[in-house]
């Protein structure tokens, strides 16, 4: 009897305890919208209708105006944004989060970061996207199983949680983006009714509801295992942590690295400065100054995620499953084409573009988009992945840009057709080295990673 009431009163206290981080919890919540009227928002850049009925903020299309935004009166640095919304499966919308308006910036065009309510079907929703500075962060083909999270014609609830340089986002409960970047620490938050393109589509709306927000006693949700873009020069995230990433490159010196066919680093071409590992154009050679490097180590199944800047009419690669044991005026291995392609010679040789930027070079062509390539002088981040199953996906910027499976029939027919026809079991290693590439221009890198898969 004794030991039954001590477990009573113990699960009784344990009740009130909950119950009062629960009651603790509730109080760090503020509404952001009083369901009356738009008191602590503003209207900025176009003229869409907002209106407030039924506890909802009401976003209605008109024809002939830019982005509109319903910017709230102050800015928010740290928080927790919760809300729900439901759209017209004819438009595009956002949420704006740690957002600008300056006069001295395109005539104060909001811009910044927008979590992406998208429900067409290209189903972004919970992307992040930098509106009006430097767009897609994290488009949705990086999680595809978020895709499916937004439903057509229902409410979707979204969390956002902004916490120093982590910015991560769920729909309706699952996480959809995360991304940990350092551009803008605090501004405002805003409801973004999108320009609309056709006449028919005037008078579409949106709707906002119970708009949430915390700003004390923050804390981290437990790191998990959607894929994360990291803008931040060399640095290895809680999470990318957590997930098994860590440095290829340490930012500051040469340790882990050679040149290929040789035990020692290049005495020359190969610079390190201000976190950049770059190498120096040559006089004319296409080998280079410093010659191709590699880590010193092998890999297998892998992630690996790298920045690369290009110069104008500048060539290099990163290339994988490196053996060392062919001779030639570049390691030989599968490459991750990184070139100029306006002004490069090689973007026209090979077959049907498949010399171009994030091309398996002479075999596959990368997909022509547009929106994932950057300016020349711009930052650019690649992601190569390598699955145990020999399947291989490359990404320029987020955007997949083609897959293949090594040792496929697809895969044979493609090599036998190329350069490699005559090396045997091209690309086919069990593991292999990682390889840089010097062909003679100036070409950075930065924030080499890798997770080893199993």
């Amino acid at each position: 009897m004794k030991q039954r009431f001590r477990l009573v009163l113990a699960f009784a206290v344990l009740l009130q305890f909950t119950a009062a981080a629960q009651d603790n919890s509730a109080k760090d919540w503020k509404p952001l919208f009083n369901g009356k009227d738009l008191s602590g928002w503003k209207q900025l850049n176009g003229k869409a209708k907002y209106t407030v009925s039924n506890n909802e903020i009401i976003g209605t299309t008109v024809p002939n105006e830019p982005n509109s935004f319903l910017v709230t009166d102050q800015d928010y640095g740290d928080f927790i944004l919760e809300l729900e919304l439901m759209v017209d499966t004819s438009m595009n919308s956002g949420i704006q989060i740690r957002s600008l308006s300056k006069a001295d910036y395109k005539n104060g065009r909001v811009h910044g970061y927008q979590v992406e309510v998208d429900p067409s079907t290209r189903q972004w929703s919970g992307g992040i996207y930098d509106e009006a500075r430097r767009g897609w962060l994290y488009p949705m083909e990086l999680n595809l199983a978020a895709k499916p999270a937004f439903k057509n014609g229902q409410w979707n609830k979204y969390r956002i949680e902004c916490i120093g340089t982590s910015l991560r986002t769920w729909v309706n409960g699952i996480p959809a983006a995360n991304v940990v970047d350092a551009e803008t620490a605090k501004g405002f938050i805003a409801l973004q009714v999108h320009e609309i393109y056709k006449p028919e589509h005037t008078g579409k709306q949106i709707r906002w509801r119970n708009i949430r927000i915390q700003t004390n006693n923050l804390k981290l949700s437990p790191a998990d295992e959607v894929f994360v873009v990291n803008t931040i020069p060399n640095n290895i995230s809680a999470q990318e942590q957590k997930q098994g990433f860590s440095l290829l490159w340490d930012g500051k010196t040469t340790k882990g690295w050679r040149g290929a066919y040789k035990t020692s680093f290049p005495a020359k071409g190969w610079v390190v400065d201000h976190g950049e590992f770059t190498i120096k154009a040559s006089d004319g050679s296409e080998g280079g100054v410093g010659g191709d490097i590699v880590t010193e180590k092998e890999y297998g199944a892998f992630i690996l995620k790298f920045d690369f800047k290009l110069t104008e009419g500048a060539n290099s690669g990163v290339k994988y499953f490196v053996t060392e044991k062919e001779k030639g005026a570049s390691a030989i291995g599968l490459e991750y084409q990184v070139l100029d392609d306006e002004r490069h010679p090689d973007a026209k040789l090979g077959r049907n573009n498949n010399r171009t930027l994030a091309s398996l070079y002479d075999l596959i062509a990368s997909a022509r988009t547009p929106a994932a390539r950057k300016p020349i002088g711009d930052w650019n981040q690649g992601v190569i992945k390598v699955f145990p199953d020999n399947k291989v996906e490359y990404y320029l910027n987020g955007y997949k840009m083609l897959e293949f499976v090594r040792g496929s029939q697809a895969y044979l027919d493609l090599v036998a057709a190329s350069k490699y026809k005559d090396w045997e079991n091209f690309g086919m290693a069990k593991t292999g080295h990682i390889l840089l590439q010097d062909h003679g221009n100036t070409v950075s890198y930065r924030s080499i990673k890798i997770q080893e898969l199993k």
